[in-house]
């Protein structure tokens, strides 16, 4: 699991935290979606800082750690 920033001039702030966690999931380890459909294999991000709980669904999954954090940095700057 890696920690990210959503903005990433927000790294540079000495009290800042990241917000969000991309991590790797297997088929099913994450249950079920709010469709009951299991969760696929793959990368991952949800809105989470440091030592909490998720603020967030997961979100994908991607094929790599990098796109699942293209993806969340696409959501946040709109």
């Amino acid at each position: 699991m890696s920690q990210h920033y959503s903005d990433e001039s927000r790294e540079e702030e000495i009290y800042s935290l990241p917000n969000v966690e991309v991590f790797y999931a297997a088929q099913g380890e994450l249950g079920h979606n709010d469709d009951g459909d299991v969760y696929e294999a793959g990368f991952y991000f949800w809105y989470c800082f440091p030592g909490c709980m998720p603020d967030s669904e997961p979100n994908g999954p991607y094929d790599t750690e990098d796109a699942a954090i293209a993806a969340m940095r696409e959501e946040c700057s709109e």
